[in-house]
Order: C-alpha cells, then sequence, then structure tokens
C-alpha cells in the first residue's frame, strides 16, 4: 500500500508521472481526493492479483512451469558437483557431510520461504540466513512451485493487508451524517 510502503501514489501502468501535475498540485486529469490505497505487485504477477485479470492464470502456470524447470536444472547441477566429489575420491565422508548439508539447508529453505509467504519475515533473521538460502536454493525452488499451484506466491499475505488498508481507508474517509454542532444533549 502506498501509505505504508513509501511507493509513489500512481496506480500500476499509469502514464501519470511525478511531474504531470495541473494547476491544482494533483496529477493531470485526477481529483484530488486520494484514492485510497494501491496493492503492493507481486513478482511475475504486479497487481493482477487482486481481479485475477490480466493473465493472472497463464502467469501461475508460467511460474510453476519455470520453478519446477529450475528446480530439475538446479538438482542436475548438483549432480555434476556429487560426480566430481566422487571423481575426487576425497573419501565418503565428506561426500556424505555435503549430501547431508544440502538436504538440511534446502529444507530449511523451503520451510522459510513457505512462511514467508504467509508473513513478513524479519529483515535481521533474512540477512543472517542468507546463506543458508543460497545453499538450500532448490527448497526455495520447490516452495515457489508449490506456492504457484495454489495461488500467486505471497498472494494470501498481500491480500490481506490490502483489504486490512482498504478497510481502514474506507473508516478513515466515510463521512458522518448531519451537523455536529446541532447534536442534542442528554438532560
Amino acid at each position: 500500500m502506498s501509505d505504508e510502503n513509501g511507493t509513489p501514489n500512481i496506480p500500476a501502468g499509469s502514464r501519470d508521472t511525478p511531474g504531470a501535475r495541473d494547476a491544482q498540485g494533483t496529477p493531470a486529469g485526477r481529483p484530488a481526493v486520494s484514492p485510497g490505497p494501491r496493492p503492493e505487485p507481486l513478482r511475475f504477477f504486479g497487481t493482477t492479483w487482486v481481479d485475477h485479470d490480466g493473465g493472472y492464470t497463464a502467469r501461475r502456470v508460467a511460474v510453476a512451469v519455470g520453478a519446477l524447470a529450475a528446480t530439475a536444472a538446479s538438482c542436475l547441477v548438483l549432480r555434476f558437483a556429487y560426480q566430481g566429489l566422487a571423481i575426487a575420491d576425497i573419501g565418503s565422508f565428506v561426500t556424505l557431510l555435503v549430501v547431508v548439508m544440502f538436504t538440511i539447508c534446502s529444507a530449511l529453505a523451503f520451510r522459510h520461504t513457505w512462511d514467508g509467504f504467509a508473513k513478513r519475515p524479519d529483515p535481521d533473521r533474512q540477512a543472517s540466513l542468507r546463506g543458508l538460502l543460497a545453499i538450500g536454493f532448490v527448497g526455495s525452488l520447490l516452495a515457489y512451485f508449490f506456492r504457484a499451484l495454489t495461488e500467486a506466491p505471497g498472494e494470501k499475505l498481500h491480500r490481506e493487508e490490502y483489504e486490512a488498508a482498504l478497510k481502514l481507508h474506507e473508516k478513515r474517509t466515510s463521512r458522518r451524517t448531519g451537523n455536529p454542532s446541532r447534536k442534542r444533549r442528554r438532560t
């Protein structure tokens, strides 16, 4: 929402630029009243998740297929790395450690990515887990694939925040009826 994250209060795809303003200082051709909160765009989806329009279903399919293809390619790369360890003949203990490390990091990355679709991650924790997420990239890709099968990844979180912002905006902008100075006094 533009009020919360500091993004410009210009709708996505609008040709209005911050410099295009009329004589009253409002965007050209727009009323001076604030139109309300704007939905936050999602990666690969923009704001199509709001009304499920603009090729939303095709984008979800493309994201799911792309994540699955990236996962398959990543597993192929990991297979080559495993074969390189086998050719180097460094020992079964080190090979086992590498396999266990990638497995555990992938499981943790899956869980962290999956939880990130339901609630905003803590930035400090996110920074401290950056290395683990990089090692467990296969888990993150799988989480993205599975979430794209049901919705745009992060759509539920963004929808809850957007609807809450709309309710708050509606509450703030609703008008009172009557003149408050003429209010009857209880005696």
